[in-house]
């Protein structure tokens, strides 16, 4: 038996700081992406993980003016943080554009990207990267000046439509066109701020993107009220954490720290009860989840109470959704698909058993 086989979780995690020491503070070599666990070492040298996200979409990642982190992708990249390290603010956010934000994970220059990014059979299959799970279920929509009179995306023929190149949503535009032998003028931009701006100075009549997206975007115009969303949705945008494939030990970590925030909002486990809850639950499957019975933190290589760590400080997805999403924040979104599963929603854990 190896003498490391003896150390606890925390032990094992300090052994392997002090050996991989002089590594601290560089990325991923993309030489070890393969080797299952190499990315949770890395976090762990580095004492800090590094989260891909959106360079600036309200509700999603965007900094306030002192330089803060805020919004719903901000605060799952939090979540992993805690998870891991013990410690919500032991994330570096690092923005990543649409075209440059595959490269950076495939390069290492981020562990996690947490970035409206949609689950797709091409970018699942044979292109190096995992989906750890569906965070928010989204679909492309349209929006339009109220005063344009259009009140669905039939009625855009002879319209000039704003999207954002390089992603699949202009992908699904072109299918929609096809599909409805429409004729329009497609405008590519390469960000979704360029095609906002676009839209906003009345270069193209309508504009294209994810839902929530564009509820963020509305936000910044200068009357968000002169502008309506469509009813139409034209596609599916499960969108959710995506990793370097290769590294089966991490895909676990990313996995089971998704479905525990989702879990916990089923179960009842605010960041305000959590710690209470994990001493005094009945539930076997709440006392599992929150580590204290059977260990399942420590078959992740976390401590066995990483999901009261977690919750303690992001709170569970509801609590997430609603700060940064909700109809109390800014954007005023209805949970609508991403409801739990009891309240009608998509959102579903598998079970902790």
């Amino acid at each position: 038996m190896s003498p490391l086989s003896l150390l606890s979780p925390r032990r094992l995690r300090e052994a392997v700081v002090v050996t991989l020491g002089g590594l601290a503070g560089i990325a991923v070599d993309s030489s070890e992406v393969a080797e299952s666990g190499s990315t949770l070492r890395a976090i762990e040298t580095r004492g800090e993980l590094l989260c891909g996200v959106d360079g600036g979409l309200t509700g999603f990642a965007e900094q306030d003016e002192y330089g803060e982190w805020n919004g719903f992708d901000a605060d799952l990249c939090r979540a992993y943080a805690a998870a891991i390290l013990g410690d919500a603010d032991d994330v570096r956010f690092i923005p990543v554009t649409t075209a440059d934000r595959f490269r950076a994970l495939s390069d290492g220059e981020i562990d996690i990207l947490i970035r409206n990014t949609s689950w797709t059979f091409a970018r699942d299959v044979g292109q190096d990267f995992d989906f750890a799970g569906i965070a928010y279920y989204d679909g492309q929509g349209f929006m339009v000046p109220a005063d344009l009179g259009i009140a669905s995306a039939r009625d855009i023929n002879g319209a000039r439509v704003c999207v954002q190149g390089s992603t699949t949503t202009a992908l699904n535009l072109a299918d929609f066109i096809a599909a409805n032998n429409l004729t329009v003028e497609v405008l590519e931009y390469p960000t979704a701020q360029a095609g906002l701006e676009a839209y906003e100075s009345d270069s193209c009549d309508v504009y294209t993107n994810d839902l929530s997206s564009l509820a963020g975007l509305r936000v910044g115009l200068d009357d968000p009220s002169a502008h309506i969303l469509l009813p139409d949705v034209i596609s599916k945008e499960p969108l959710g954490p995506v990793i370097r494939s290769g590294d089966a030990h991490f895909h676990d970590v990313a996995q089971w720290v998704l479905f525990t925030l989702i879990a916990a909002e089923e179960f009842g486990a605010t960041s305000t009860n959590v710690t209470d809850l994990a001493e005094t639950s009945r539930n076997s499957e709440v006392r599992r989840m929150l580590g204290a019975n059977d260990n399942f933190g420590s078959r992740l290589g976390l401590e066995d109470d990483f999901a009261v760590t977690m919750i303690s400080a992001t709170g569970h997805y509801g609590e997430i959704f609603d700060r940064n999403l909700g109809t109390g924040s800014e954007l005023g979104l209805r949970r609508g698909l991403n409801a739990q599963w009891t309240e009608g929603g998509l959102l579903y854990s598998p079970p902790f058993r």
